[in-house]
């Protein structure tokens, strides 16, 4: 039996979010879990689907997964968000599969900037033991073959900088899945300096009331770790406690009171700017790719090469 044989239309999640880089996906999903036409989750980033995806407490059952969209009302568009469905080869298929007329959302932005973002992302997360942005580019082909991989559970996947941010790719795998009509694309640029605007065009793309307005308040900014030791433990619990977690987490009151344990173990701080030889390297390196990415999404893309 497939999965959309199993699923009743009225739990289905008809949207998903799928974005390059987590400030602008979580971003979005609580501008739109704010709207009155809209359901989306308290756990962000369910990512459910995807078999060549692996995760910090291992893959939900199906019924966990509804389980998170029952609250939903009649008359909503109900959606999710996880940011790495984009990279996923296998992801596209399976939410056609799921729901054949899903609408998808798509993050992109500066591959450059990504790749230090989320280099940034994993070392507050205690996924990355090498502090060095340039240190962990070079690692990258080694553990690609399984070698210098921070300790489990680490997702190796999040470590592959360079080739998580093929873009035109993972685009064009959506654009031959569901077709240009059920897919649009967000610029992070766009989303930063025209935050309206942007925001209107996704509600029209979702057809629901385009004159809400949500708080267009800051998400996910880069913080710094007060204490290193306290957030592995919150992030990568000892063994006995990991499979609790792994239940745990799916309670909204228990998901509160460990993002409450982040808040209290973190303090904003603004990200170090990259080395300016090192990103003028990888600007040029990746000048192909964005180039290709433009023609893809048909837009403007030539402020990404500064």
């Amino acid at each position: 039996m497939t999965i959309q044989q199993t699923v009743s239309a009225a739990a289905r999640p008809d949207f998903f979010i799928v974005g390059a880089f987590k400030s602008g996906t979580t971003a979005l999903y609580e501008y739109l879990r704010g709207h009155p036409q809209v359901f989306m989750p308290f756990l962000k980033e369910p990512h459910f689907f995807g078999d060549d995806l692996t995760r910090h407490y291992g893959r939900m059952s199906l019924s966990e997964y509804l389980a998170l969209f029952r609250d939903a009302q009649p008359g909503q568009r109900v959606g999710e968000a996880s940011t790495w469905y984009l990279y996923s080869t296998t992801v596209p298929g399976q939410i056609a599969e799921f729901s054949p007329r899903a609408q998808i959302i798509i993050l992109l932005r500066n591959p450059v900037d990504v790749m230090y973002a989320q280099h940034s992302q994993l070392r507050f997360r205690a996924d990355e033991d090498l502090v060095d942005f340039a240190s962990a580019l070079e690692a990258e082909p080694a553990r690609r073959n399984g070698e210098r991989l921070p300790p489990p559970p680490a997702r190796p996947e999040t470590l592959f900088y360079r080739h998580s941010v093929h873009f035109a790719d993972q685009v064009e795998r959506y654009l031959r899945m569901f077709g240009t009509d059920r897919v649009h694309v967000v610029l992070f640029d766009d989303l930063v300096t025209d935050t309206a605007a942007t925001y209107r065009a996704v509600l029209e793309f979702l057809r629901v009331d385009p004159n809400f307005r949500p708080d267009f308040a800051v998400h996910n900014e880069s913080k710094r770790v007060r204490s290193g030791t306290l957030q592995r433990l919150i992030y990568n619990p000892p063994g006995p406690v990991r499979g609790a977690a792994r239940a745990l987490r799916r309670y909204p009151l228990v998901h509160r009171a460990r993002d409450a344990m982040l808040g209290m173990n973190s303090r904003a701080e603004g990200r170090q700017p990259m080395d300016p030889r090192l990103r003028a390297e990888l600007l040029d390196e990746f000048a192909p790719e964005i180039e290709r990415l433009s023609t893809v999404i048909n837009r403007d893309l030539s402020a990404w090469h500064n």
